[in-house]
């Protein structure tokens, strides 16, 4: 009894110690917020129609670093979400990608799949989910450390992986949408069961609710004059409409799956996110919390309608509306020097070709059909009938080694046979050998960014790269995941706790993000984290 009394003692003991250490030095919670296929100029190209408390007061109270990069390539949703959480690379993560060949055993990987865990909240796989691929700690893992595991770290998104990568491996909770049922799910590395805040959540069916409104324009249509005009022949349909126009029924296929491409998914998942901090108690147990969002339909909306369409436009005045709703509620709940937010991309994005080539801008589709059967005649012509590429992901192609190996093949000679191919397809700039960056021709700044994205037990041999506003795509919509500074300049805000309003000009870095911080909140920085703490004046 008296040694059960003594370890009691002790843990009211270190939770105190932990929680007045906590009230010295760091805020009660950190919200980070990732915005899905944000370009720096969204900041400012809508920002005479934002109001006056969402991304406006961010840039307006707290720090702006206004020529902030990501350092990689290719940028994609995964990367970008494990870059920003980890403050490394592809390189030292492991995330290379959405998907990728995995080079020792030739199989296509899922970023965040794992079939060790079950599904919690629905039925089917799409909660076969981990982050086990995942080769480092995140920022959220390292603050929980730091305080002896005590706090409680939340992530959420309608994308699995937009939730799970920026969880980390402690998280108590990653939650993404499953539009099978219009539910937030989880799987079994986090539970065995939905809380009932959740399963009360899900039953209110608030997507069902949402879809049914239809999509219109929150303004009259004809004051978007930051877009083109609607119906561009360049922007994608949803399903079961006949031309990309206003209104959107969002009643076509699965209308709990159109959502996605609405501005209805970022507000379920802010409805979400303040229903988490109040059924979690966020922040009011005496540590510091972490609460991941991440707002994925501006990356849908995006890749449909474009860069100028009236659709992304008005899908950015409404997710304004939606941070201000979040800010509003942390400085009721909180007070705003209780609580450190971020707000960040996980990659920006290239203009539709189509549209810019109307302009008499130079870009276009890269006929990738075209080009890889053209190389699989020139790898027939050069070594026989024989399997030789085996995938292609991320701007790379993927050849069978054992083969290579068994038929004596010059990895040089294999190289000149592709570059020969692709040279003849429109939109070439360049054939990267990623064993061999730095002897390439290309710029030093270009040869940085493919480096920190080459992985060589995830990436493939060769890399294409195209000439700028060139694109791996379709004649209408649009796409990222290039060198390009269209594709790596996103928004950084920082707002709230100890951060002074001001603008940075000085370049900084993706993975400056979570090393700053670590400094900011004293906790270690990640295990893989190459970043710098970013200089404020």
């Amino acid at each position: 009894m008296k040694i059960t009394s003594l370890l009691v003692g002790l843990l009211v003991l270190s939770s105190h110690f932990i929680s007045a250490q906590n009230k010295a030095t760091r805020p009660k919670l950190v919200v980070g917020i990732v915005v899905d296929q944000m370009r720096y100029d969204y900041l400012y190209r809508f920002a005479n129609r934002y109001g006056e408390n969402g991304l406006k007061r961010m840039m307006r109270e707290g720090l702006n670093c206004q020529d902030n990069h990501y350092n990689y390539a290719p940028t994609v949703t995964a990367a970008g979400h494990a870059s920003v959480y980890t403050g490394s690379v592809p390189a030292v993560h492991g995330i290379v990608g959405n998907d990728w060949t995995d080079r020792a055993t030739g199989k296509k990987v899922y970023c965040t799949d794992d079939s060790t865990v079950t599904t919690v909240g629905t039925t089917g796989k799409t909660g076969f989910m981990s982050p086990k691929n995942l080769w480092t700690s995140t920022i959220t893992d390292q603050l929980k450390i730091s305080q002896n595991y005590q706090s409680k770290t939340i992530a959420i998104a309608l994308k699995d992986r937009g939730a799970i990568l920026p969880g980390g491996h402690t998280a108590n909770a990653a939650y993404w949408y499953d539009s099978k049922e219009g539910r937030w799910i989880t799987s079994s590395f986090y539970m065995k069961e939905l809380p009932t805040w959740v399963q009360v959540f899900n039953a209110e069916e608030r997507a069902q609710k949402y879809s049914k409104l239809g999509w219109n324009t929150l303004y009259p249509i004809e004051s978007y004059l930051a877009s083109a005009p609607d119906n561009g022949e360049f922007e994608s349909k949803m399903a079961g409409e006949t031309a990309p126009v206003f209104p959107h029924t969002l009643q076509g296929g699965n209308p709990l799956e159109l959502i996605r491409t609405s501005p209805y998914g970022n507000t379920l998942t802010k409805d979400f996110a303040i229903k988490a901090m109040q059924e979690e108690q966020l922040g009011k147990h005496g540590t510091t919390d972490f609460l991941a969002v991440s707002f994925s339909s501006t990356d849908y909306v995006g890749h449909s309608f474009g860069p100028q369409s009236i659709e992304l436009e008005d899908t950015y005045l409404r997710l304004d509306r939606d941070i201000a709703e979040l800010l509003t509620f942390l400085d009721k709940q909180y007070g705003k020097d209780q609580v450190l937010v971020f707000l960040t991309a996980d990659h920006a994005v290239a203009e539709i070709p189509g549209f810019i080539k109307s302009k008499k801008l130079p870009g276009g589709i890269f006929d990738r059909t075209k080009a890889v059967a053209d190389l699989k005649k020139a790898l027939i012509t050069a070594y026989g009938d024989v399997e030789l590429l085996t995938g292609e992901d991320n701007s790379q192609l993927h050849f069978n080694q054992a083969t290579i190996k068994k038929m004596g093949i010059s990895r040089t000679d294999l190289y000149q046979v592709v570059r020969q191919s692709m040279e003849k397809q429109d939109g070439f700039a360049d054939l990267i050998d990623l064993q061999s960056i730095s002897q390439t021709s290309i710029i030093s700044q270009y040869k940085n960014i493919l480096q920190n994205g080459y992985n060589p037990a995830r990436s493939g041999d060769f890399m294409l790269l195209l000439k700028p506003q060139w694109l791996i795509g379709y004649k209408t919509g649009t796409s990222h995941s290039t060198v390009y500074a269209y594709d790596t300049h996103v928004p950084l805000l920082f707002y709230g706790w100890k951060v002074k309003p001001q603008e940075i000009s000085t370049r900084t870095e993706i993975s400056d993000i979570s090393t700053t911080l670590a400094n900011w909140l004293n906790c270690m920085e990640p295990s893989g984290s190459i970043g710098r703490v970013i200089q404020t004046k």
